[in-house]
């Protein structure tokens, strides 16, 4: 489905301003259809003044919709939807409205949208409300839509701060309460009484200075806090979060204005607490974790030096290989340990551990004289437990290429780890010139037994390992990510 932004720059002649403005109204306009009982659909005048292109629509939480199918990138031809045209040429609100309530539309209406003197777009509004006689929760609604859209027309909604500021913007379904010019409770939705009883309130909200009554239910010592106040008073817009022993409270505040003149405010709250509970409990989950990777890191940092410690006691060199073996393949895990300590989540930057583990290589592995260690390609975010068999296995093959391929030898030797990543596959080559594989073939020693373990069974991969041409090794693990 193509996007306001597509729609905007192949069938209009709208500016860049333009565009920014109306992609600002439709990341906040659920509001307006919550608000409106309505579904709302963005038109937008082609460039050769031929008719109208649907650019975006949003449907009510707070009523059926009448508008089941999607029509963004429809085209409707001039004099096809009068309200549409007559929204444009007047500059002024299109309305359809019961005789019985004049906030009851009876069919679609067409709103201007009116950005430097010049109309960009038409909201549609077409509703599922009756005509019945409605309450004062619907009359509340229905007249603050009227007065936001009011403010849509000449440029003043969305305020600065609006939904798509937050990552949980609070809906008119979670609480919703208007204020007068003075910043006093004119109507206040059952969820948002609920809400303010959760905090502590005891009585009804209704006539009260909202700003003073959230600052008695905080009960902070020392000066008011000075955004709390003007967010709660309707002063300025914006959104806030207020806490107290009992209750979490999100608030978004909206200015009401007409003429420049300030009406009051909505302001809309959510509940978040347990959102926010939820939210404590995974931050504490997520240190205990760290911390346990951290002391199992120390644990097997102790047991590599202890291991070096008795290697060099050994006067058996079959016995100080074995053990420097060793040491290194506890030194590779407890790298892992280490990314994992400081790397919240659970997926690791496996490109800084192979560099951890190449420097380690060099440091260990005896008989390493001459010679160079290259890596390219990047390993990307590997999950924690495919990185600790990963790293393991490429331990184990870097440090059997530097020794078998490089070893002793007078000239400068070359080891290569090659990495390609997919979406699906990620395949590694680490490749020596050293003098190669033996003429009779293979023999898979601890070191190469433990690796094919590791990638077929463990990690579910694939090893293969095979002479290069004119000299040396080149050792493929491919393992499937996901």
């Amino acid at each position: 489905m193509a996007t306001l932004l597509d729609l905007a720059k192949e069938r209009t002649e709208l500016g860049d301003a333009e565009i920014a403005a109306l992609q600002a109204l439709v990341a906040d306009w659920s509001l307006l259809a919550d608000l409106g009982f309505a579904d709302l659909v963005l038109w937008l005048p082609t460039w050769n003044d031929g008719g109208f292109v649907a650019a975006a629509q949003v449907r009510p939480i707070t009523g059926p919709t009448k508008v089941p199918m999607d029509v963004v990138g429809q085209f409707t031809a001039k004099g096809r939807a009068l309200y549409l045209d007559q929204a444009v040429s007047t500059r002024r609100k299109v309305l359809a409205r019961s005789t019985a309530s004049n906030l009851i539309p009876t069919s679609d209406e067409g709103y201007p949208v009116v950005i430097g003197g010049k109309v960009v777009a038409v909201i549609q509004r077409t509703s599922a409300l009756s005509a019945r006689q409605i309450g004062e929760l619907e009359t509340a609604y229905l007249a603050t839509f009227d007065a936001l859209i009011d403010m849509t027309i000449v440029g003043d909604f969305p305020p600065g701060a609006g939904a798509a500021h937050s990552d949980s913007p609070p809906r008119v379904s979670d609480g919703l309460i208007q204020l007068d010019a003075a910043g006093i409770v004119k109507f206040a939705s059952p969820n948002a009484v609920s809400a303010f009883h959760r905090m502590g309130l005891a009585f009804g909200i209704q006539g009260q200075h909202l700003a003073n009554t959230l600052m008695r239910l905080l009960r902070t010592p020392g000066p008011a806090n000075e955004t709390l106040m003007l967010l709660a008073g309707g002063r300025a817009a914006g959104q806030t979060e207020v806490e107290n022993a009992n209750a979490i409270l999100t608030l978004r505040a909206i200015p009401l204005t007409q003429n420049n003149q300030r009406l009051g405010a909505l302001i809309l709250t959510r509940d978040v607490s347990e959102l926010r509970r939820k939210e404590k409990s995974l931050l504490t989950k997520d240190a205990s974790i760290r911390e346990i990777h951290h002391r199992v890191k120390n644990n097997l940092q102790t047991v590599a030096a202890l291991l070096r410690l008795q290697s060099r006691r050994s006067d058996s060199e079959e016995v100080r290989t074995a053990l420097e073996e060793a040491q290194r393949r506890v030194a590779a895990i407890a790298t892992v340990h280490e990314i994992l300590a400081y790397e919240p989540g659970t997926t690791v930057d496996f490109d800084e551990i192979v560099d951890r583990l190449i420097l380690m290589v060099r440091d260990m592995t005896r008989g390493m004289r001459q010679g160079t260690i290259e890596k390219s390609g990047s390993f990307g975010q590997l999950r924690s437990e495919q990185a600790t068999a990963l790293a393991m296995a490429l331990s184990e093959l870097i440090g059997n290429a530097v020794e078998h391929g490089i070893g002793l030898r007078a000239e400068t030797g070359l080891v290569q780890v090659r990495v390609e990543r997919t979406v699906s596959d990620l395949t590694v080559w680490v490749l020596d010139d050293g003098p190669g594989l033996p003429t009779d073939g293979v023999v898979e020693g601890l070191g190469l037994s433990i690796v094919r373990t590791i990638v077929t069974q463990d990690l579910k991969g694939e090893f293969e390992i095979a002479g290069r041409d004119p000299e040396g090794t080149s050792v493929k693990v491919k393992v499937p990510l996901g």
